[in-house]
């Protein structure tokens, strides 16, 4: 798979990437209340770590499958 995350993108997946890690964390162990609806608050906060850590690595590695399904490309080579 090429390169898909470039620029903005990119930047944008680190921090909200790292937000939703440190918000997943801060809610696992109880100072936040991230629990919505039905859905109680330990598994909120542990899918906000999986989603957070999902795009730190995609950022990352500037490949995201998700990007090629949608044909979406932010990646701009520097041989250009």
């Amino acid at each position: 798979m090429n390169k898909n995350v470039g620029g903005y993108d990119r930047i944008g997946r680190f921090v909200i990437g790292a937000a939703l890690v440190i918000v997943g964390i801060v809610g696992y162990v109880g100072m936040l209340r991230v629990a919505a609806g039905p859905i109680p608050q330990a598994l909120m906060s542990l899918i906000l770590v999986l989603i957070g850590a999902i795009l730190l690595v995609t950022g990352y590695i500037q490949k995201c499958p998700l990007n090629s399904v949608l044909g979406m490309n932010t990646f701009k080579s520097r041989n250009r």
